[in-house]
């Protein structure tokens, strides 16, 4: 095993940071994020002006069944290769083009009289939303080298985000007497950016060639991936990196609430600080792990998610009749979630790169569908019981505890990506 990843020049950084590359990154991170959240958020402000029951609204949840089930079909995305543009970008054009359609389709149906018809368009856009990102996440991987592949999913990431909220923010414009069905027009021709994208840019090169038959396209990824030299090691570690992080992350708001700050004080620093904490920590991140690897980086990452997430016990431990909490508890909170929200950014940075790397290249979107979907699991069980803990062991045990859980996720390092370690030796 080598000493040390091999380091790059603050020059040869910054070529790969300003690079063509990553503008697609951004494009196609964009592209990704603007659909998810047209359904989530864009169509329950629909439904609730409309004054559809919150029961229904409520049940529309389901339609978001096609992101967790992704894994499914992926497969056929490895497998078959489109008359046109190649394995990546045919897919890829097939889902813009379909979520193009469905957005405007979606759009020109009434909530009060047609919701079966709104139900169907909604899970044709997460469909198609949930096959594109099938179809960008294996792109992302084959395209990018394994150097450029930690600052460019810091890219995608961050305009992720900005597709959501420029997703969301559209909906706005029905305070300037746009109709529902305009803003849709309107939602529908932003895929446009992603389209243009796909066919300006190269089709990836990759010397594995792709699955011929169902056989070698839905058995041969997990064949393949159990037959490395610790595949439940890597599974395990999947699963425990980030569970600490998302154990507190998701008790945040009441936690903050019950601290005495307003609501408006919450959206201040956690959606304004706290934002552009993780967007900064996502691209520190990024261009950190062209100069550290990966593995080092994984390291330092996961040990500040854990001080992060600790870091807010403190909230808990000064005297709140104190003069210092009554002057200075607005700077303690923000100074604590920037903090928490720039590790986390950092950690996302390096457990998206680690994950892609982990795939083979001739079956990537099988494969990242399947990680990636492995990924939501503990954020969900293990989320489910962190009222209870609070209400055994009190809100600072609770983040401290919070905090020692990512223990066991950064051990496993030891095996998977030791400190010395190269992004060669660590690649599936």
């Amino acid at each position: 095993m080598t000493d040390r990843p091999p380091k790059r020049s603050f020059v040869e950084i910054v070529r790969i940071m300003l690079s063509w590359k990553m503008l697609v990154m951004f494009l196609f991170g964009f592209s990704s994020g603007f659909p998810y959240y047209i359904i989530k958020d864009v169509l329950k402000l629909w439904m609730t002006e409309s004054n559809v029951s919150l029961g229904t609204i409520g049940l529309f949840s389901a339609v978001g069944l096609p992101y967790t089930l992704k894994f499914v079909w992926s497969p056929m995305m490895d497998g078959i290769v489109p008359p046109f543009l190649g394995r990546r970008r045919g897919w890829i054009l097939m889902a813009q083009i379909g979520l193009m359609l469905s957005i405007a389709l979606l759009g020109q149906f009434d909530p009060e009289n047609t919701l079966f018809w709104i139900a169907i368009m909604a899970l044709c856009v997460n469909f198609f939303g949930a096959s594109q990102d099938i179809a960008l996440d294996a792109f992302r991987r084959e395209y990018l080298n394994n150097e450029e592949l930690g600052f460019g999913t810091g890219v995608w990431m961050n305009a992720w985000r900005l597709g959501m909220y420029i997703s969301v923010g559209l909906a706005l414009l029905t305070d300037l007497n746009f109709t529902w069905s305009s803003i849709h027009i309107i939602l529908a021709g932003m895929m446009g950016i992603g389209i243009i994208t796909n066919l300006c840019v190269s089709e990836p090169k990759v010397d594995a060639a792709p699955p011929v038959s169902i056989k070698e396209a839905v058995v041969e990824p997990f064949v393949e991936f159990f037959k490395r030299s610790a595949p439940l090691t890597i599974l395990l570690f999947i699963l425990l990196y980030k569970i600490g992080d998302n154990m507190a992350g998701t008790m945040n708001i009441p936690f903050i609430l019950k601290m005495g700050f307003s609501k408006a004080e919450y959206f201040v620093i956690v959606k304004g600080i706290g934002m552009l904490g993780l967007f900064g920590g996502v691209l520190i991140g990024g261009s950190v792990m062209i100069r550290l690897g990966i593995a080092r980086s994984l390291w330092i990452f996961g040990i500040l998610q854990a001080v992060s997430t600790a870091c807010f016990a403190i909230l808990v431990k000064v005297d709140h009749t104190s003069l210092f909490w009554a002057e200075y508890k607005q700077v303690l909170l923000s100074a604590i979630v920037l903090f928490e929200f720039l590790a986390t950014g950092l950690g996302q940075a390096a457990y998206a790169t680690y994950m892609a790397i982990q795939t083979n290249k001739r079956f990537t979107a099988t494969q990242y569908a399947l990680l990636t979907s492995l990924m939501a699991i503990p954020g969900v069980v293990a989320a489910s019981a962190t009222g209870y803990m609070i209400e055994w062991m009190g809100w600072a045990y609770f983040y401290v505890s919070c905090s020692l859980v990512a223990v066991p996720g950064l051990l496993l390092l030891l095996k998977l990506a030791p400190w010395g370690a190269s992004n060669e030796e660590i690649e599936a």
